[in-house]
């Protein structure tokens, strides 16, 4: 049986901050900073209309489970960076929730991935 991480009732996101770029695979992300060094972490959206698919900032819902998670510190130093032209060092939302062994959220159909790559 698989289990997947469960959006809760009541949430607060005091970690990470939405962060307005130009780089060529999306144009917001969740960035994590610490000191001068930050990570950004995407995910994946679907527009029902348009059939379509693009990287935005990460749910609110998620962005203080990751911070607080005992092995985020460990995976920012190791996977973090200074900026170079505004633009951060990038994971998408299931490749840190893989790397910190936290459940995975739902996947869906229309999904897909960068998985082991630096985007």
């Amino acid at each position: 049986m698989r289990y997947h991480y469960e959006k809760p009732n009541i949430y607060l996101s005091m970690y990470g901050k939405v962060y307005f770029c130009d780089h060529p695979v999306y144009h917001c992300c969740t960035l994590f900073q610490i000191g001068e060094k930050g990570l950004a972490v995407i995910q994946q959206r679907f527009d029902e209309k348009t059939k379509s698919t693009w990287w935005g900032d990460v749910d609110p819902w998620i962005t203080d489970d990751l911070y607080l998670h005992p092995r985020f510190k460990e995976y920012f130093d190791t996977h973090s960076g200074m900026a170079t032209d505004g633009l951060y060092s990038t994971v998408t939302l299931r490749q840190i929730m893989w790397a910190l062994k936290m459940k995975p959220i739902k996947r869906e159909r229309w999904e897909t991935v960068f998985d082991r790559r630096n985007i």
